[in-house]
């Protein structure tokens, strides 16, 4: 077979996601990859969109953060437009503003900022001591020992394929009810080459950014996303990008939900590289209601 025939992996379809299509200055197009899903994941259109900005930027500036709100739900099955607004073009900064419009209406709000590069004071928190990805069980194992006897909402989540290869460092969350501290330490990978593009590997970071925060700010309250009984649904995120990160390697995503209150939950991470560098921040707050129907 030859390799232009070879079904694209789910990291292609990724890149293939990312790479949004610019209609008119300003105005670009996103399509969403058919995967059964009801709706659009947060991580797609934070990283979409921010694909967008970084259209609009000159070259030598890069995101250094960024702050969005969820409006509506996406639907996966139509384009989503992205419309970049140049806020700012300073001598060092740069600001964008990005709106995200399907059916007419706005379902994501986002600004990012960029800077030229330049030296400074620098120091970071130091990654915490956990084990190894190589110590921990796989995805392929793990979907073995424990997917026949899981909820049908765990088995479809964690039998598709997915471009991120996700290794928490405890597994006690998915197996039990048992009410836990409200913190996570999360190996996380991509399951294909990263292109050797700051856009890409910024936009890649921040898809990743967006996966298991919920989760976290459940912990205490011994249940899940996956729980039919919650309506969980990411409403802000942001992240800070402080050092850049070519993705070739295991990340540890480290995270904790100070509080959860008024059905929602806030969530604080820390993306490291497996070498001890402090790659980028988040900090998201998500509704976590029990249903109504329940």
């Amino acid at each position: 077979m030859s390799k232009s025939s070879e079904k694209p992996s789910t990291m292609d379809r990724l890149i293939e996601t990312l790479n949004v299509e610019k209609l008119e200055e300003n105005l670009f197009r996103g399509m969403s990859p058919q995967n059964g899903w009801q709706r659009v994941f947060g991580g797609q259109v934070i990283a979409q969109a921010l694909m967008a900005a970084q259209r609009c930027v000159d070259s030598d500036r890069h995101v250094h953060s960024l702050h969005a709100y969820f409006v509506r739900p996406g639907d996966p099955s139509v384009p989503i437009i992205f419309q970049v607004e140049r806020t700012r073009d300073g001598s060092s900064f740069t600001t964008r503003r990005v709106v995200a419009v399907q059916h007419g209406k706005t379902i994501f709000a986002m600004s990012c900022s960029f800077q030229i590069e330049e030296p400074g004071y620098d120091h970071q928190m130091v990654i915490p001591k956990v084990p190894q990805p190589e110590e921990l069980m796989g995805e392929t194992e793990f979907r073995e020992v424990f997917l026949a006897q899981a909820p049908e909402t765990v088995k479809r989540y964690w039998g598709r394929e997915r471009p991120i290869e996700i290794r928490p460092v405890s597994l006690t969350h998915y197996i039990s009810d048992e009410k836990l501290e409200p913190n996570a330490h999360i190996w996380v990978r991509t399951t294909g080459p990263v292109p050797d593009d700051r856009h890409y590997q910024s936009a890649v970071l921040a898809y990743l950014s967006d996966m298991t925060l919920l989760d976290t700010s459940l912990y205490p309250h011994g249940t899940s996303i996956f729980n039919p009984e919650i309506q969980p649904a990411s409403l802000d995120h942001a992240m800070w990008f402080h050092r850049p990160s070519t993705l070739d390697d295991w990340l540890l995503y480290t995270q904790d939900s100070p509080s959860a209150s008024g059905a929602r939950g806030m969530t604080r991470g820390s993306i490291y590289g497996r070498d001890g560098t402090l790659v980028a921040s988040v900090a998201q707050e998500g509704l976590i209601r029990k249903r109504a129907d329940a």
